[in-house]
């Protein structure tokens, strides 16, 4: 599946193929920087001549469109869509190709994948594209989600574990004295991107939203020494446990932020089978970049869109900035009903999302893409005294900076940039140029 949607990718104007050899990890990530939001196939990177190195796959609105089969006007209701007809995937009847290759034992080691230092600050070598999957171990559900790996040794990772599914799963184990076992994969469509992505409740299983995505036609395999599913069509798994007991220092990493994260004791994965396909892709995210702002924040949008949709049936459009770090900053555009919509909004939209940081409410006449219409909105349209909202002491982002890293508590900022009801609409509307010219006629 994923490389059917690559031959999909080669035929867009963004694709970008390297076959000379890329010397060291800087070149690459400077590469990645350049060529950020398109995708890249990259043939030779040092000496992982096997590894074939993509990234960039979801660097797009475009992109996640045409990965869940539908246009980028239409991605909400798609999304939405999906999410009420969510179906268990069928297991396949065939060995998976991930199984084509196979080290265990003596012949295990981490070393065989290209795992890359992103930024000389980074505190190791990292895995950005994982997908873990994991089963709770009281429940018949299993649970997939990234999560970052630094590679520790031939076969160790510190995984970044913040408090949401798969840290509950790993403290139920904890508390029965027992490692959690793991799936780890990379490599697979972007549904399945974008699904482990999606905050589904806890309990829920992304894969059947995967499946849901692509009409279902996710194939998925068991693995019996993990008791997991994992998709057949991925490019590389590898099977082990977080270990319970034991803790080491992982970071920093420039994180969504493109700021350096604190370092923090975090688990030990221990890694015992890796599994691969014949002349394999490894998929790898650039830090801070289009991908990874894409994949953090457009579920989130949808979720903002929803929560705002049960107070204002009139919401139109939401936004989570490149600038806003695809995180911090929304612009949601409305139809106004009241003058008190775009505070009941900016409310919403805080409890959809609690890491939001600002939040400015535009108009429906103002293209919360375009940055330039929304700032001359804030300039035409906010006034301090009567459209500013301020809440403080609330929880923040572990993200952002600026935030108390410990209590996690910041300042959050809403701005009303729509026009008074009570005011004329025509006195706040841009002047239009009436006539359509053809410039060349003139300048010829």
């Amino acid at each position: 599946m994923l490389r059917e949607f690559i031959a999909k990718l080669r035929k867009k104007g963004t694709f970008y193929e390297i076959k000379k050899t890329i010397p060291n990890d800087g070149i690459l990530t400077a590469i990645m920087q350049k060529l950020d939001g398109k995708t890249i196939l990259i043939h030779n990177f040092k000496n992982f001549s096997s590894f074939k190195l993509i990234s960039g796959l979801v660097g797009s609105r475009e992109n996640i469109a045409l990965a869940l089969n539908t246009t980028t006007d239409k991605l909400y209701d798609s999304i939405n869509k999906a999410m009420g007809r969510l179906k268990k995937p069928k297991k396949s009847g065939t060995s998976p190709s991930f199984m084509e290759n196979r080290l265990v034992g003596d012949s295990l080691s981490l070393d065989i994948l290209p795992i890359q230092r992103f930024f000389e600050s980074d505190g190791g070598p990292y895995i950005t594209s994982a997908l873990v999957i994991a089963k709770d171990p009281e429940q018949e559900f299993q649970n997939i989600s990234f999560h970052r790996l630094m590679k520790l040794d031939k076969n160790h990772f510190a995984i970044r574990l913040v408090p949401r599914h798969l840290y509950t799963i790993f403290e139920k184990y904890k508390k029965m004295g027992k490692d959690t076992p793991i799936a780890i994969v990379i490599g697979v469509h972007p549904a399945v991107l974008f699904a482990a992505s999606y905050p589904l409740p806890y309990g829920s299983d992304e894969l059947w939203l995967a499946n849901a995505f692509l009409k279902n036609k996710l194939e998925v395999s068991y693995l019996e020494d993990v008791d997991a599913f994992v998709p057949s069509h991925a490019e590389i798994v590898m099977t082990g446990v977080i270990k319970h007991d034991i803790l080491h220092e992982e970071g920093p990493f420039v994180d969504i932020t493109g700021t350096r994260d604190i370092i923090r004791k975090q688990p030990v994965v221990e890694i015992s089978e890796i599994y691969y396909r014949n002349d394999p892709y490894y998929y790898t995210i650039l830090p801070a970049g289009y991908e990874h702002r894409i994949l953090m924040g457009m579920p989130k949008e949808v979720k903002i869109y929803e929560a705002v949709k049960a107070v204002l049936p009139t919401v139109k459009q939401v936004n989570m900035t490149v600038g806003g770090c695809g995180w911090l900053h929304a612009i949601i555009s409305i139809e106004k009903q009241t003058d008190g919509d775009p505070k009941n909004v900016m409310l919403a939209a805080f409890a959809a999302h609690p890491s939001l940081k600002h939040c400015v409410v535009v108009d429906d006449d103002i293209d919360v893409y375009n940055l330039n219409e929304v700032e001359w909105a804030i300039a035409t349209r906010f006034n301090g005294e009567d459209d500013l909202l301020i809440v403080k002491n609330v929880r923040g982002s572990s993200l952002d900076p600026s935030a108390d890293q410990k209590s996690l508590l910041t300042t959050k900022i809403g701005l009303d940039a729509t026009i008074p009801l009570t005011k004329n609409k025509d006195e706040f509307k841009k002047v239009k140029i009436e006539n359509d010219i053809d410039i060349q006629r003139y300048l010829s």
